[in-house]
């Protein structure tokens, strides 16, 4: 018996508009036009007789009808892109990877050429995000993201649980470190809580002025440029750090250390099934292997 379907083109319009409940959402993510979007989503409500979205003062949104029928169809195309995955001989594709700036920047992006040589039919597109993606909505295949307690409230692989310590340029104290109070001379620039600079202190037995910690309000990329440059110390995880630590353009002020929770990779349950996604997943935790469970060098030692 013939099956009686609509339009894929219009399945995938109304699957885009009803995950995002936008129509320019939409036609960003398909890269066609608003008009195109709204006209295959109201050629669907035509065919079935129904309104799948209700119009708001800003955007739509689903009816009762529509967010219904998006849980099927969303079903239904996933089984459709795993099905196509399964016959390839090798994975191809694109994938969506959000990801926190600076582990993007430091860490991936300059090992994302191992990965291309490896999977030449994949292309990621990476999105810089501190904001963690819906992966299940498909606002991305994969997530990395920093958790402080360690774990996150979803399933997640751990990529690098890798110590924060204090870095400097080369050039702000040609003449070396020996004490760490000497680092209250300094701007101290952090990519996490203030509490992390205080835990810091503590641990290398000197008090931290209230002051010091309390007002920073650099954003993370910007702070690392300020390091570099030779404006301050940053405290960060070793992870970040390796590339810039490698190249001597940083320093590592003292070997007092600890972990602050990890970046982990979510995956989406949609996703998870495609070669392309289990590809980046496999070459990521084989690339960061070596991120997980590091040694942290000299906790609690002290300096004359």
């Amino acid at each position: 018996m013939a099956r009686i379907l609509p339009p894929l083109n219009a399945l995938k319009a109304f699957e885009a508009a009803g995950r995002h409940e936008s129509f320019s959402r939409a036609a960003d993510e398909l890269n066609v036009s608003h008009s195109a979007i709204s006209r295959h989503v109201r050629g669907l409500e035509d065919r079935l007789g129904v309104a799948l979205f209700r119009d708001l003062p800003r955007g739509v949104e689903l009816t009762l009808e529509g967010r219904g029928l998006l849980i099927r169809v969303m079903a239904a195309l996933d089984e459709i892109a795993e099905a196509t995955e399964l016959v390839r001989q090798r994975p191809e594709g694109t994938i969506t990877i959000s990801c926190e700036p600076l582990f993007a920047q430091k860490y991936l992006v300059p090992r994302l050429s191992g990965f291309y040589n490896a999977f030449p039919g994949v292309e990621l597109r990476l999105e810089a995000s501190q904001a963690l993606a819906d992966v299940d909505r498909h606002d991305a295949d994969l997530a990395v993201r920093f958790a402080h307690r360690g774990e996150l409230d979803i399933p997640s692989d751990l990529i690098s649980d890798a110590p924060v310590y204090p870095y400097a340029a080369p050039t702000l104290r040609p003449e070396g470190w020996s004490n760490p109070a000497q680092i209250l001379n300094y701007r101290l620039y952090r990519d996490r809580p203030a509490e992390t600079w205080r835990r810091w202190a503590e641990l290398a037995g000197i008090e931290m002025p209230e002051r010091r910690i309390g007002g920073w309000k650099t954003m993370t990329g910007l702070a690392m440029e300020a390091t570099l440059y030779g404006q301050g110390i940053f405290l960060g995880s070793a992870d970040c750090m390796l590339m810039d630590l490698n190249a001597g353009r940083l320093i590592r002020c003292f070997p007092i250390g600890f972990r602050d929770g990890g970046f982990r990779l979510v995956l989406g349950a949609g996703a998870v099934r495609r070669k392309s996604v289990q590809a980046f997943r496999g070459w990521l935790l084989d690339e960061t292997a070596g991120l997980r469970g590091q040694p942290v060098e000299g906790d609690n030692q002290l300096f004359g």
